[in-house]
């Protein structure tokens, strides 16, 4: 096997956090350095406890996991219990964890790991708001440079948002620490709604998680029950987006996605469409292109691929 893709995924778990988590754990091509907790979809405590609860769930308790930013880095908090219920991860009836939540601050785990990884070998997946990787590049601005790339879920442009009419939630949460991110130099790839919106939970696409048999696959079945019922009712759909997971699976199958160039920015300054995704998509403005914003996926095989890689947990 070629050697294996190192990754940091940095999440606010979330149903369809953890089924991102529970893709890259199936997947062997990858191999998980470390997750990382940030507020976002419900507080830290939860999220860093849900993360948690998803090692376990796929059977990797020796899985590090470390807790991060409480708040972002300048606004006040905002989550989404509305969505993902009190827990975060509302549907399935998943147990306490037994494994320990690292005592490294997340953030300095993540300035540790890429300093002394390979240069340009470590990857990183943030699911939820930037707050830990901005904190991140504040701590030590050389990881810059060291960073293979950024895969991240956020943002929107045709579609607009989903918590404000500007602006999707990730980047709402924390549009400071998002600005930081994209003017970083850093390569980032960007699965924003646009993506995530073709990518819906179906009830036939559930039953065949249903169908694994597997105490994973029910779980999942369950969480995406659960999570869809929120958009199903907002948009008027079959099923809701599965926003996150597309992340992992641009790491496994890149050819699933396609998109273009762009220079993206972040609003920080209008209250009215704070933490909009400004995004370049016709090249009228001469600022440099600074992600790759995906806008089309094969959501048959995306969802043959999650259903093909959750059924070896």
């Amino acid at each position: 096997m070629a050697d294996r893709q190192k990754i940091i995924i940095d999440t606010d778990p979330g149903q369809d956090d953890a089924v991102a988590m529970l893709l890259a754990f199936g997947s062997p091509e990858l191999e998980i350095l470390g997750i990382t907790a940030v507020a976002g979809n419900v507080p830290l405590k939860l999220t860093e406890k849900n993360a948690r609860k998803i090692c376990e769930l796929a059977g990797k308790p020796e899985t590090k996991v470390f807790a991060g930013a409480i708040r972002p880095l300048v606004r006040d908090p905002v989550s989404a219990e509305e969505v993902h219920g009190k827990t975060g991860l509302d549907g399935p009836d998943l147990p306490e964890p037994t494994m320990k939540l690292q005592e490294q601050y997340a953030v300095d785990f993540i300035v540790e790991t890429i300093m002394s990884e390979k240069f340009g070998t470590v990857t990183l997946c943030p699911l939820g708001p930037l707050t830990n990787i901005a904190l991140a590049l504040i701590r030590e601005p050389k990881i810059a440079k060291r960073i293979r790339q950024i895969v991240l879920m956020g943002g929107g442009f045709f579609e607009g948002g989903n918590v404000t009419p500007a602006a999707e939630f990730n980047i709402f949460v924390d549009p400071q620490a998002a600005d930081l991110v994209f003017r970083s130099g850093i390569p980032i790839v960007m699965m924003p709604l646009d993506v995530t919106h073709k990518a819906l939970t179906k009830a036939s696409r559930v039953e065949k998680f249903r169908k694994l048999g597997t105490r994973v696959g029910n779980a999942t079945a369950d969480m995406l029950e659960f999570f869809e019922l929120f958009d199903e009712r907002k948009y008027g759909s079959d099923g809701g987006p599965l926003h996150d997971p597309c992340v992992i699976a641009y790491l496994l199958k890149p050819e699933l996605f396609s998109g273009r160039e762009c220079n993206v920015a972040i609003e920080t300054g209008s209250e009215l469409t704070m933490g909009m995704t400004v995004i370049d998509w016709w090249g009228v403005t001469k600022r440099p292109k600074n992600a790759l914003v995906m806008h089309d996926i094969d959501h048959d095989g995306f969802f043959d691929l999650l259903v093909e890689r959750l059924g070896r947990l």
